[in-house]
Parts: structure tokens; C-alpha cells; sequence
């Protein structure tokens, strides 16, 4: 799998973000919290490495529970604090205001003439992981705009969210090629990679053989599939994997009624049903990717 969906625009946006970081304390990097590290920008991650930076898990009412703590002492190991929230909610962010301050008092030495100061931030995220959602939660969906700074274009804004602390916010960034598979099916099954880019049939196929393996109860659950019924998919010996999982979405397909002319299984309506059911939580709190 290579996709390449680089627009010109994208390009200009990391060279101002790349010119921006100059300007801020603390960069705060928004990722989904289902796919941490499939939802974290590669191409930026060398320029930011010299900031201060706080990761925020958004979405974390629709991830597994368990995996969200593990995801957090992932990258507690690293030295950069995590925090989870939901910015529908506004869950998790007593504790984001916590945690900015504590990371900006850690590193204020380095900081000539910043007393008394505004904390700078720059919230980052690629496309669909609710970074708007969180900068609109943050500055409590008053975003006021402060004046221009020194050394800033005119074009740029700053949102105040409290005396102590401005938003420096940025557009989503992509990179220029998906060429590992697994990070490119994460972000389809997401919904970052827009639906018309790859097959529906392919991306719920693929999503649905995740689920067999990590989540087989909610599927029974939520489709009320006889577990004998897929009990014995399982273990027909007979079967390929792949196999397998077509007769699990075309059980799921009587279950729900997506039958077609002759009696077929509707499999694209089946797929579609599936990457909505995951991305809207109807399927549970569930992680794509696994924290060891």
C-alpha cells in the first residue's frame, strides 16, 4: 500500500509551523486514542523534539480503558506527560490545565524574561483527531483573538484562554506518503483517510478480521450473533482467515437484514455499518493499537 495525498497547502503549513515554534513554550499534540501512534505526524515529530510537549489522548471515550492507561505510561517512559480526555464531555481537562502549568514551571528557567508572562502553546494534530473540538473546549467556546506579536505575520492569531495561558493553533498536517499498511488502515478505519480514498468493502473487511481477533464480544454483542454460530466459524479447520471473517460479516448481514436480490449478502452495506458503528463508539470502547 502507497498512498500519496500530499496537497501544496500542507506543504507551506509545516514550513509555518516549523517557523512558529520559535515563538512557544509548549507544544501540545493532539492524537486519537484509538490509533496513538498511527495518528502521530512522523514528518514533524524532528522539529518539535527540542520543545517542551504535552500529548493529549482525545477520544478517550470511545478506547478501551485498559489500553488508555498503558498508552499514558507509554509515554511517561518517554518524559512527556499524557493526558485523556473527551473534548465533547470536557472530561480530562482540569487535569490539561495541570499539567501545562507544571510542564511550563519544570522548564521556566530556560526561559529569559518569560515571568509573569502568558504560557505560549501550539496545538497540533493531523486531520480528525479532534483537535478543534479540544482548542474550542480549552478556550471554554469563547476562542477571543489577542493582537499580533512581534515577529508574527499579521494573518496570525493567538486565542487567549485564560490570563495565564494563549493557543497558537494550527492547520491538520499530513505526510507526504502512507507507505506502511497497518498506520494507513488505522487512519481509514478512523475516518482520517476520507472514505472515497480506498474501498468501503476493503477497509470494513480489513476492520472487521481486527475485531475478530481483539473484540469478538462486541461484535456478538452488538450484532447478537450466536456465539455457538461463530464459535464454529472459528474453528473449522477447513476455513482460510479470510474465510472466516466473510462468513462473519455475512452472518452479521442475516442478523441485520442486508440481503439483496437472490439473496445475497449486501457485504458493502455490512462495511459501511461497521466503520459507523466503530467510529460513532456503538461497538464499545475500543483500541486498534495495542500499548506493550
Amino acid at each position: 500500500m502507497n498512498i500519496n495525498w500530499y496537497p501544496g497547502h500542507m506543504a507551506k503549513t509545516k514550513k509555518q509551523i516549523i517557523e512558529d515554534l520559535k515563538l512557544i513554550d509548549i507544544v501540545i499534540e493532539v492524537l486519537d486514542a484509538r490509533i496513538p501512534i498511527s495518528s502521530q505526524n512522523p514528518d514533524i515529530q524532528e522539529q518539535i523534539k527540542q520543545k517542551k510537549k504535552v500529548i493529549i489522548l482525545n477520544k478517550s471515550d470511545l478506547s478501551d480503558e485498559k489500553q488508555n492507561q498503558k498508552w499514558v505510561e507509554y509515554f511517561a517512559k518517554q518524559n512527556i506527560p499524557a493526558v485523556l480526555v473527551d473534548s465533547t464531555s470536557g472530561k480530562g481537562f482540569n487535569e490539561v490545565d495541570k499539567v501545562i502549568k507544571n510542564v511550563y514551571e519544570a522548564g521556566r528557567y530556560e526561559q529569559k524574561g518569560r515571568v509573569g508572562k502568558s504560557i505560549r502553546l501550539m496545538v497540533m494534530g493531523i486531520p480528525n483527531v479532534g483537535k478543534s473540538s479540544f482548542i474550542n473546549r480549552m478556550a471554554h467556546k469563547a476562542s477571543t483573538k489577542v493582537g499580533n506579536k512581534p515577529g508574527v505575520t499579521k494573518q496570525k492569531q493567538w486565542i487567549r484562554v485564560s490570563n495565564e495561558i494563549e493557543l497558537l493553533d494550527t492547520p491538520g498536517v499530513l505526510w507526504p506518503k502512507l507507505d506502511e499498511k497497518n498506520t494507513a488502515m488505522n487512519l481509514a478505519y478512523t475516518g482520517t483517510i476520507k472514505d472515497e480514498i480506498l474501498p468501503t468493502i476493503e477497509v470494513g473487511f480489513a476492520l472487521l478480521k481486527v475485531l475478530m481477533e481483539h473484540y469478538l464480544k462486541n461484535l456478538i454483542e452488538r450484532y447478537k450473533l450466536s456465539a455457538e454460530v461463530i464459535e464454529a466459524i472459528l474453528q473449522n479447520r477447513v476455513l482460510e482467515p479470510n474465510e472466516k471473517a466473510l462468513e462473519v460479516m455475512n452472518e452479521i448481514g442475516r442478523k441485520r437484514g442486508c440481503v439483496i436480490a437472490g439473496g445475497e449478502i449486501d457485504q458493502e452495506r455490512i462495511a459501511n455499518m461497521l466503520l459507523e458503528d466503530f467510529r460513532t463508539g456503538k461497538l464499545g470502547k475500543i483500541t486498534l493499537e495495542m500499548s506493550q
